[in-house]
């Protein structure tokens, strides 16, 4: 079973971890935190990965919970992971194979049309041509905007952020720290000037603005506004009419598989193929991994220095670096004794907004499902079914209605769902003839006024309302149904450790990123601990599968570590 390959990945044992005195921690087996520690290895520290699960991954996993079918339990494409990433662990050779869709979105509508986009561009042309002449014209433009700013977005997702220096610092640190920030932003200044003045107010627009407005002043037909809109809503609880909610748009484009911009792949094997290849990596370089590790506190010597971690079962593990890919919630209020941080640093953490509206449900069908706006009844998989299938999404005010009904306390009556079919790529997570379906939901209150998620009945209610609304697009969908698992916020808590259940480690509004995540004056991975870093999505640039803050975050901690023992 794949699970028992995972377990394997215990590459050192309890006694050995509390012997010797390593390097560097990395709190957390999310594939921040395997990246970090594949930098960090290949940098040559000792470096010992402790993850509280049995299994690796975080939420980039595969788990096997109905027998013969592997759920990507959390997050199921795969698009952001870094380019330089790739490159530099070598996933591809670790194991990393991506499966582009023969289509991108597929939209049915209740009226028995739809729209199917892919990478042809005439046939998209053709396909938005049904809804809008106008917007046909339109879409190739929109596209080729946010293009534009993809070599500036690039460019800060890839840096680190050019925060105040931390800690102790000499002259020479100081000078050093003065050279690189003049040349981040003359590199910035670069893009900037390269955009020129024009699309430089275009590009502020797309980022201040609401996704409505943005998509109203380029588009005239529902569908296309509504298929677009959703990128810009995935995990949040923000409405579409929210300002500043047009950055995510960026989405849309920011993402490749292999050079190709906007397209979502899947992975042979899952999502947690991804978190492997780069284990394999981390691995390679001499890193340990140890699953069923739960860390339960940091432990801070009397000069408020990091020693090392204490473990849930009472072993304690000595380092005088550690890297936490928790929260920051859970890092800071969870672990880090409360006396070991400033006030001001405190109130800025426990403000943070981690409000979800995402429930995940992961289906067993035994059949593709069928729409009826497609045609004839085919078993064999079609484009549309690669695609990522966008349900109850037709208009824009369908998804501001599902978002009103969660700002009320409420589940949405019509949940928008992004739904995904891997199976209809990758033959190696399900029997044959039956499929993996992947539902991605909002929106979902944390805390419902009208009943609690950990009512079984409360929770059926809302699958069984999914999985009626599928129906109304793919007649027999409920009936093809083995099984299913449903991760709801609360679930994603508790059992992924996301806060809230967001899935971002916090929400990404403009508020929320660049050098006020995770908040203002600690953009840059070190915290007020010394020799504690942050090195998840909670970080620079962000979340999403994208394994820059890992990286980033061990340049920092290994630059520190040669530092302090280059005397």
């Amino acid at each position: 079973m794949w699970r028992s390959g995972l377990n394997s990945r215990s590459t050192t044992t309890a006694q050995a971890l509390k012997e010797k005195k390593w390097d560097a921690l990395v709190i957390g087996s999310g594939h921040n935190g395997l990246t970090a520690a594949a930098y960090l290895a290949r940098g040559g520290l000792s470096v010992a990965v402790l993850e509280r699960r049995h299994v690796i991954g975080g939420a980039a996993v595969t788990e096997e919970i109905i027998p013969g079918f592997k759920f990507s339990r959390c997050s199921y494409l795969q698009s952001l992971l870094r380019p330089s990433v790739i490159r530099e662990l070598e996933l591809k050779r670790h194991g990393l194979k991506l499966l582009k869709p023969t289509a991108t979105t597929f939209t049915p509508c209740l009226d028995g049309r739809y729209l199917l986009l892919g990478h042809d561009d005439e046939r998209n042309y053709l396909e938005i041509s049904k809804f809008s002449k106008y917007d046909a014209d339109a879409f190739p433009r929109y596209e080729n905007q946010l293009y534009k700013f993809c070599k500036l977005m690039d460019f800060v997702l890839d840096s680190q952020a050019p925060e105040t220096l931390h800690w102790d610092s000499s002259f020479t640190d100081w000078m050093r720290d003065k050279l690189e920030k003049s040349v981040f932003w003359a590199q910035c200044l670069r893009h900037v000037m390269a955009l020129g003045q024009k699309d430089m107010v275009n590009f502020m627009d797309l980022l201040l603005s609401p996704t409505s407005k943005v998509l109203n002043k380029w588009f005239e037909s529902d569908i296309l506004k509504a298929v677009l809109a959703g990128d810009a809503i995935v995990g949040s609880m923000a409405s579409i009419h929210t300002p500043g909610s047009g950055y995510v748009l960026l989405h849309h484009v920011m993402g490749e598989t292999d050079g190709e911009r906007n397209v979502w792949s899947h992975v042979e094997g899952g999502m947690g193929s991804v978190s492997t290849a780069i284990s394999n990596a981390a691995i390679e370089a001499g890193a340990s991994i140890m699953t069923n590790a739960e860390v339960s506190q940091l432990m801070i010597g009397n000069s408020d220095t990091i020693e090392g971690v204490l473990l849930a079962d009472g072993t304690r593990v000595r380092s005088s670096v550690v890297l936490s890919n928790a929260t920051p919630h859970r890092t800071f209020l969870g672990l880090v004794p409360r006396d070991a941080l400033p006030e001001d640093f405190l109130r800025a953490i426990e403000n943070s907004d981690y409000n979800s509206g995402t429930t995940k449900i992961n289906v067993a069908v035994d059949k593709l499902p069928w729409f009826h706006c497609c045609g004839s009844n085919n078993t064999e998989a079609g484009p549309q079914h690669t695609a990522t299938i966008h349900i109850c999404s037709e208009s824009m005010d369908n998804i501001g209605s599902a978002c009103q009904d969660a700002q009320n306390g409420l589940p949405s009556k019509r949940p928008v769902m992004e739904m995904t079919i891997p199976s209809s790529l990758d033959e190696t997570i399900s029997p044959p003839g039956k499929h993996v379906v992947s539902l991605f939901t909002q929106y979902t209150p944390y805390k419902p006024s009208d009943g609690s998620w950990e009512n079984p009945t409360y929770r059926e209610a809302y699958a069984k309302r999914c999985f009626s609304l599928i129906d109304e697009y793919a007649p027999g969908f409920s009936s093809s149904i083995i099984g299913y698992d449903m991760l709801t916020p609360p679930d994603l808590e508790r059992e992924f450790g996301l806060t809230g259940g967001n899935i971002f480690h916090g929400a990404t509004g403009l508020d929320s990123l660049f050098f006020m995540r995770p908040a203002k004056g600690w953009s840059g991975y070190r915290t007020p601990v010394r020799g504690l870093y942050l090195c998840g999505s909670g970080t620079h640039p962000g979340g999403g599968v994208m394994a820059a803050p890992g990286r980033n975050a061990a340049r920092i901690a290994l630059r520190d570590f040669k530092k302090h023992h280059s005397w």
